[in-house]
């Protein structure tokens, strides 16, 4: 072989050593920090894109110090393991709702899940933003977790099933409703009548499909993304609750990363939280059409004979005692009297 190189190999080598030139060094090397962050929704919710968004941000603005790892729906496990695997540190990082699996460990965090305490999104965001959300933060961090400071937004849950339109309590009445694995859930549709089932959200699907339940309660962006449209006929307006996603890190591997690192990590997901909340309250109105489009059956509701039934049934009574006077005290600062 002629050791004379030609001119187009010599081309060929020039090309490639200047593109490699141009390529950024951060890229060179792996990220000194490497955190992994769960979610239980599908990839294509805003939850999602806005923290994939977040992470090339992060990853530009650390010149690749910081590489977060996302991991939806359900990838790293039901939300109970997620919370294991973020407890011993397997996993850094985990979104999960105060009224879920979080309040079996801090049970107060399920105060902002309250049945039909939340009239509308100024009233929602004037607690979580203000002195309740601020109480709520400062219970996650007492219980070993990190926490940051903007709550990510689900939405206000609607309820669908396979048998009839939900327009008065006693439409409950026997209805096998799948909820999260929550006191607080069982409690409020228990109240309302029907029999509620814990179910961790990998399971819904299946659960509607086969009938073991007869319907479910979730906001529209995750009635869409889930496609639970397939399996369910009606979905009545009930705004029953509100729902949002803290964002909860490992305190050990928090505490590994320099004061500026974190500052610009937890900086830029609070940021990308707002753009998320935007998102989410914008597309959950859109989507009724787009779901009646599908076959789903929207009815609309009147939410005072629910909360005059939860009323009776004891429900507001009962969750008082259960998070204590300051914590509801601080609630009812927002919401006005509910007991």
């Amino acid at each position: 072989m002629s050791l004379i190189m030609t001119r187009r190999r010599f081309a060929t080598l020039a090309a490639s050593t200047a593109v490699a030139a141009a390529l950024p060094l951060r890229y060179a090397n792996a990220a000194e920090f490497t955190f992994k962050v769960g979610t239980n929704v599908p990839e294509s919710h805003p939850l999602n894109v806005h923290l994939r968004k977040a992470s090339e941000q992060i990853k530009t603005e650390t010149n690749g110090q910081f590489d977060l790892q996302l991991f939806p729906n359900n990838q790293l496990g039901a939300d109970s393991d997620m919370l294991s695997q973020l407890r011993s540190g397997a996993m850094e990082c985990f979104l999960n709702s105060g009224v879920n699996v979080l309040s079996t460990m801090i049970p107060v965090a399920a105060i902002s899940g309250v049945g039909f305490a939340f009239k509308d999104y100024p009233t929602l965001w004037n607690a979580m933003d203000g002195k309740l959300g601020t109480y709520l933060r400062g219970q996650i961090t007492k219980g070993g977790l990190v926490v940051l400071d903007k709550i990510w937004d689900n939405g206000f849950r609607q309820t669908t099933n396979s048998v009839r339109p939900i327009v008065k309590p006693q439409d409950f009445n026997g209805l096998k409703i799948r909820v999260p694995v929550s006191a607080l859930w069982l409690s409020l549709f228990r109240g309302l009548g029907a029999t509620p089932t814990g179910l961790n959200f990998a399971e819904v699907y299946s659960a509607l499909q086969t009938h073991v339940v007869d319907g479910q309660e979730n906001p529209p962006a995750i009635i869409s993304a889930a496609k639970l449209f397939e399996v369910q006929k009606y979905c009545s307006m009930t705004n029953h609750m509100w729902d949002g996603w803290w964002f909860l890190i490992n305190r050990r591997a928090w505490s590994q990363l320099p004061t500026n690192l974190q500052d610009k990590v937890s900086g830029i997901l609070n940021t990308a939280c707002m753009a998320e909340r935007e998102e989410v309250a914008q597309q959950n109105n859109a989507l009724r059409k787009d779901l009646e489009a599908k076959g789903l059956i929207f009815n609309d509701v009147d939410p005072a004979p629910f909360r005059t039934a939860l009323s009776k049934a004891g429900f507001y009574t009962e969750w008082r005692g259960k998070f204590g006077d300051e914590a509801w005290n601080l609630l009812e600062e927002s919401t006005g009297k509910l007991s």
